[in-house]
């Protein structure tokens, strides 16, 4: 019988990736000489790709960006960041003794994130966590992206799992919608990265904290 897959986001849910980002995006704006911005400017887009970031930061300060301006911006805030893995960005209490749980009891583990694939391994590697994954997919792996379910389908065939034992875990709308329009049960966090309460975006379970992921939730969720 195939294993039980725990499937989870990654910025605001495996790794607390805030602190980085803003980092490396007011490195970036910093080339047009705009003032800072704060994590309380953005944590609705943190988790929402650099572009979000870049476009509302120069929004901020006043300062729209042209068209043309956008790919060195991003090239800049990518080398900054990816330069600096994994910098201060570190796993959500709780989170390495769930992995070691889930795996214990058989529960293949996976990660399906809309940051870039690119972006998202060197830093899973620079907190050592790779080896732990059947399969990291980003927002560039396939020709979609979350919340389009094939995003999470197309995940959950590369770790060699099946949609009626799987599970997404994640802090945001993307995540519990990818979650239902795939037809699977979702978890979600409330320590990431949401604008809204994630109650509201009426996922199947909330857990607050780590301590709570066990096998026996996901049996329970799966009904299995």
């Amino acid at each position: 019988m195939t294993a039980m897959l725990a499937i989870f986001d990654l910025d605001g849910t495996l790794i607390d990736t805030a602190p980085d980002l803003v980092d490396s995006l007011n490195h970036t704006i910093a080339a047009h000489d705009l003032a800072p911005v704060t994590y309380a400017d953005l944590t609705h887009l943190v988790g929402h790709g650099a572009r979000a970031m870049i476009e509302r930061a120069f929004a901020l300060r006043g300062a729209p960006l042209e068209d043309g301006e956008f790919a060195p911006m991003l090239s800049r805030f990518i080398d900054h960041y990816k330069g600096g893995m994994p910098g201060k960005s570190k796993p959500y209490p709780g989170l390495v003794a769930a992995l070691d749980r889930l795996a214990a009891a058989g529960v293949s583990l996976a990660i399906c994130t809309n940051k870039m694939e690119s972006l998202a391994r060197p830093l899973i590697e620079g907190l050592g966590l790779t080896s732990r994954f059947a399969a990291i997919t980003g927002g560039d792996t396939f020709a979609v992206r979350k919340p389009d379910p094939e995003h999470l389908l197309g995940t959950i065939r590369l770790a060699g799992g099946d949609p009626a034992r799987s599970i997404m875990i994640g802090d945001s709308h993307n995540d519990i919608k990818v979650a239902a329009n795939a037809g699977i049960p979702s978890i979600a966090v409330p320590f990431g990265y949401s604008d809204v309460p994630v109650e509201s975006l009426d996922p199947t379970c909330v857990i607050g904290h780590f301590d709570e992921l066990t096998p026996d939730l996901l049996r329970r969720l799966l009904k299995v």
